[in-house]
């Protein structure tokens, strides 16, 4: 089955960067659009980034634009997203899932992972 295990998550400084990785299997990742979603304590889940199978096409939120990069690993099985200059409001359960929604609601569908945590705090 579809498996996604993001890592990387930790505390960051305010203006500091963060990658974050989520490592694939039970699916032809290489033949996948894979996106990050985002989830801040009280708040709603807002897709944050997407890429297209081949990397050849990447989509962003308005809010992460600029500052984020969405990178993939086709030989790895693994997504990546390079987080620089981040702010408080960057704070939230991060997901890897697999597929393009910018209106993605919800993450208990199987195609996402379980998260990992990122804070961004002095």
């Amino acid at each position: 089955q579809v498996q996604l295990v993001e890592s990387g998550g930790g505390l960051v400084q305010p203006g500091g960067s963060l990658r974050v990785s989520c490592a694939a299997s039970g699916f032809t990742f290489s033949n996948n659009y894979m996106s990050w979603a985002r989830q801040a304590p009280g708040k709603g889940l807002e897709w944050v980034a997407a890429i297209s199978s081949g990397a050849k096409f990447t989509h962003y939120a308005s809010s992460v634009k600029g500052r984020f990069t969405i990178s993939r690993d086709n030989a790895k099985n693994t997504l990546y997203l390079q987080m620089n200059n981040l702010k408080a409001e960057d704070t939230a359960l991060y997901y890897c899932g697999r597929g393009y929604n910018p209106l993605v609601s919800r993450v208990d569908d199987g195609s996402w992972g379980q998260g990992t945590q990122v804070t961004v705090s002095s």
